[in-house]
């Protein structure tokens, strides 16, 4: 009897003794498991890129300096439109644009508007047109073709119509008729229809139908302008003056300008793929032939494989063991960010390639930042794993500020700058945000996984950087 208090005892302690190696062994199998997913996500992510480009399942997107391609800049002439409708007008004229040049087949058509210098007192809008595989200049140019510029014009007050069909220079038309009150962006459809005669008397003619704004701006117009002269402008030429005899609520108007039926046919069909709701002039074209574009992508590539080269050698040279860990986590990076372009898509530049690979600097700046920090808490005498931690804790404020700034950076060039420093200030700023998380999260998780005490000997030389032995 009197040994049992002593044998409970001995098993208490024993007890105790195992709890911290138990809970230390789980800490450590977690660490490892989670560092055996990463590995194997970051090496499924690499294949499934790796096989999609090599089958071209999802090929990268390429800007039109990688693939080849025409590039159009035309002026948009905005002297008959309001300010408050300017950016409302260039929408729909880069909506416009975008559904012809698709009528085509055109892969991957870029269409878009920005903000050049000034033209006639006013910022000068430009449309910037990207037909990648059109490489041929007369093509493209008649891709986008003349398509009509339709416009509504009141007659002004005093002034006698011209005959109907007679081309009229821009003077001429401004002096008889006010500015256009409706135009081709409120052009909802058109189509070809016969007037109510019988036979030979039977007539074509277009009828459009307006969009919900236009409707209520025809209503507006023809409720207040009864029995004024109201001409339609097709290409500045007026080919129909009919007179408003009543409001028209329906947002309907026809156009019965003596067309044959061809004609008729030919004119609903050139709306309907695309009334210019403003004139347009063509500026500049560029065009880079397919062979220029393809070796733009080689020495890209071949830029990015040496620059990701030396900087992993030298992460390896310096840093020794967390070099090799910062290697493998960049490695992952890289696999990542290619995923990202893969599924966003993001359109790929020769610029989006340079901000790619000033991203992967940035990235590499971090685990800089991070093991410098841990060896300085090893130097302490801490252990390596509060080393790694307090390390990774006193390394983060720097990262986040420095990354942060290079995030608002990239914004602002987004934002304000024209389509090339677009591309590569998304690639930039994509790159710099997931490099923040895999030098943070995957880096530390990869060191600590290894569960190596750097105390001395061949482990705390693996451990220093330079040529440094503590």
């Amino acid at each position: 009897m009197s040994n049992k208090p002593y044998s409970i005892i001995n098993v208490s302690l024993v007890n105790v003794s195992l709890c911290p190696n138990i809970s230390i062994l789980l800490a450590m199998a977690k660490r490892r498991l989670i560092a055996v997913l990463i590995l194997l996500l970051g090496v499924g992510v690499g294949y499934f890129v790796y096989s999609s480009q090599l089958h071209s399942w999802r090929p990268f997107k390429l800007g039109l300096d990688l693939s080849g391609g025409t590039e159009l800049t035309y002026r948009a002439d905005l002297s008959a439109i309001q300010g408050a409708d300017v950016s409302d007008s260039m929408a729909a004229l880069r909506d416009t644009i975008e559904r012809r040049v698709n009528l085509f087949g055109v892969s991957e058509p870029l269409v878009q508007t920005e903000t050049g210098g000034t033209f006639a007192g006013s910022p000068e809008q430009r449309l910037i047109v990207q037909l990648p595989g059109i490489t041929n200049t007369q093509q493209a140019i008649a891709l986008i073709g003349q398509t009509p510029v339709l416009e509504f014009r009141l007659l002004k007050v005093g002034a006698t119509a011209p005959p109907q069909g007679q081309s009229l220079a821009s003077s001429s038309a401004d002096a008889l008729f006010e500015p256009a009150a409706i135009t081709g962006k409120d052009l909802a459809s058109a189509s070809l229809q016969f007037n109510s005669g019988v036979g030979a008397m039977s007539q074509p003619q277009v009828v459009l139908k307006f969009n919900s704004d236009g409707s209520t701006k025809f209503a507006n117009l023809t409720a207040q302008n009864v029995g004024r002269i109201f001409g339609i402008f097709l290409d500045g030429v007026p080919i129909s003056e009919p007179v408003i005899e009543q409001s028209i609520p329906d947002g309907t108007a026809v156009i019965s300008g003596g067309f044959t039926a061809t004609q008729a046919r030919d004119l609903s069909r050139n709306l309907n793929e695309g009334a210019l709701p403003v004139p347009i002039t063509l500026l500049s074209t560029e065009t880079i032939s397919g062979t220029l574009g393809g070796a733009a992508v080689h020495d890209g590539i071949i830029a990015g494989l040496w620059g990701v080269g030396l900087v992993m050698l030298f992460m390896v040279l310096w840093y020794r063991l967390p070099g090799i860990i910062a290697v493998v986590a960049l490695s992952i990076y890289v696999a990542f960010m290619l995923g990202i372009f893969m599924f966003l898509p993001v359109t790929l530049t020769a610029a989006g390639i340079a901000g790619f690979i000033l991203s992967i600097g940035m990235a590499v700046d971090a685990n800089i930042l991070i093991f410098e920090r841990t060896k300085e808490e090893l130097r302490s005498g801490k252990p390596t794993t509060n080393a790694i931690h307090d390390g990774f804790q006193r390394a983060w404020p720097s990262i986040r500020d420095s990354n942060t700034s290079s995030m608002i950076t990239a914004i602002i060039l987004f934002w304000f700058g024209t389509s090339i420093i677009q591309g590569f200030a998304l690639v930039f700023g994509l790159g710099v945000l997931v490099s923040m998380l895999t030098a943070i999260s995957v880096s530390r998780t990869l060191l600590l996984a290894l569960g190596i005490e750097a105390k001395g000997g061949f482990a705390r030389i693996i451990f220093s950087s330079g040529i440094s032995r503590n």
